[in-house]
């Protein structure tokens, strides 16, 4: 790690720049609000059904790709070298229903640290009735998890904003790791909750034209293409062919360190798809983004060849599917595997 870090920082100082926020990522984070901006404010003016339907699903996924391209590195205090700036956007967070701090925990410090390590990661736990992991117990109904799966998946944001923040908290750690309970986030949680609430169900049912049904059934559609969205990228880049799945000795370590870890259970997609990379956050570089959590994703194509080069010299492994119907294939193949 230490000769890949000082190849890394000096493509940085060959260039001349920073690993944070460039004209790019600035672009796409004004694209991105505007474009979930122009979703809502469709959605509360549209007396017509299925045009309603289809702004729902438009917000659906604006608030997915505001997540990962904005929030995601602003909690990761990769936008700015100002924290006060990666502060703001990642309040940002709360807003589209999740929470920044117990997001900070479970992703930042659990899902970085233990990736993919049975009992801490909650993330390989995350979805019931789908077994993700080699060390999870193998049950009946896992025999058909490929067909239902993807469903599941759907789920994802709606349980954010409705169970898992509240659960998490309450619990007061993620796997085995303690977060504090402080009422000052006690309250920011409530607080925002209640934010999300009024402008996402409650101005709709005032404001629209429409029955509640009718609402309720874009509310869930827009969950739908959100949750799907935000958990198939995540799934594509831990729960394919070829990664590891490490447990602890009675220790409690990891046979590996920490860089190698990463690579063992990390996996890219879709490398050259600008268009993959402008949507998903740059998280189709996640071998990338998990050796470098602190620089922003739009950096991610430049260092990938320094990574993988790197890789290679120490016969170390660098996974990644070439595109992404490949990694569809291979998440696919992967469940059909865990399903036996």
């Amino acid at each position: 790690m230490v000769t890949l870090r000082k190849r890394v920082s000096q493509h940085f100082k060959d260039n001349n720049t920073t690993n944070k926020a460039n004209g790019l990522m600035h672009f796409k984070i004004a694209f991105y609000l505007v474009g979930l901006s122009a979703s809502y404010i469709a959605v509360l003016t549209s007396s017509n059904l299925w045009l309603s339907l289809l702004y729902w699903s438009l917000l659906g996924l604006f608030a997915a790709f505001s997540a990962l391209n904005i929030c995601h590195d602003a909690i990761h205090g990769s936008i700015s070298s100002r924290q006060s700036v990666n502060r703001f956007f990642s309040s940002f967070f709360n807003v589209l229903g999740a929470n920044d701090y117990v997001w900070k925990y479970a992703h930042n410090m659990v899902h970085h640290s233990y990736t993919n390590v049975q009992g801490h990661d909650e993330d390989v736990d995350a979805i019931p009735f789908v077994r993700t992991s080699p060390h999870q117990k193998l049950r009946f109904f896992h025999r058909y998890q490929q067909f239902y799966a993807v469903f599941l998946y759907s789920l994802a944001t709606i349980s954010w904003v409705f169970v898992k923040d509240f659960v998490k908290m309450a619990k007061g750690k993620i796997g085995e790791t303690k977060m504090p309970q402080t009422p000052v986030e006690i309250r920011r949680l409530v607080i925002y909750k209640l934010v999300y609430y009024t402008i996402f169900l409650v101005l709709p049912l005032l404001i629209l034209p429409l029955s509640i049904p009718q609402i309720l059934a874009g509310f869930l559609l827009m969950h739908f293409f959100e949750g799907t969205t935000i958990a198939v990228i995540f799934m594509l880049a831990h729960l394919v062919e070829d990664v590891d799945f490490p447990l602890p000795d009675e220790g409690g370590s990891l046979e590996n360190n920490w860089a190698v870890h990463q690579l063992v259970t990390t996996a890219n997609f879709a490398p050259n798809s600008k268009l993959v990379g402008f949507l998903t956050g740059g998280l189709n570089f996640q071998v990338e983004h998990h050796l470098f959590p602190d620089m922003c994703h739009v950096h991610y194509p430049e260092i990938c060849k320094i990574v993988q080069q790197t890789a290679e010299e120490y016969s170390l492994p660098y996974n990644s599917n070439y595109t992404l119907g490949g990694a569809l294939v291979s998440h696919m193949k992967f469940l059909g595997a865990m399903s036996r």
